[in-house]
């Protein structure tokens, strides 16, 4: 499985990365969106599958999206996934994270402290 958020100068690759019967996961557009594609070259590089999956579609329901988080934060307490925070910026430091992260100067998750 590969998951791209960067789209364009990336999609080529992330396909040619994965083994048959592998996923991509394209969840952004940071360098452009993803050309048009071939739908044929899936099966040339190995049935190959790719879903562009939306927040709005994991919370439309809302006892759906309830269930998620309640198995999200059960995985986060016993330590079983990591959350990742690289910055941390005081409530009245907005501006500059805005900045930082327009920048594209942050990495993993960005938090504000009050």
């Amino acid at each position: 499985m590969v998951m791209d958020a960067v789209g364009n100068d990336t999609f080529e690759g992330s396909l040619d990365s994965l083994k048959p019967l592998g996923m991509l996961i394209s969840f952004g557009n940071a360098s452009g969106p993803v050309p048009p594609v071939n739908i044929g070259i899936l099966g040339q590089k190995g049935s190959l599958k790719i879903t562009r999956p939306t927040l709005f579609t994991h919370t439309a329901d809302h006892d759906s999206c309830l269930a998620m988080a309640q198995k999200l934060f059960a995985k986060v307490q016993k330590s079983d996934v990591t959350i990742r925070i690289d910055q941390r910026f005081a409530l009245d430091e907005v501006a500059q994270a805005h900045s930082a992260l327009e920048a594209r100067t942050t990495t993993g998750s960005t938090v504000f402290l009050i």
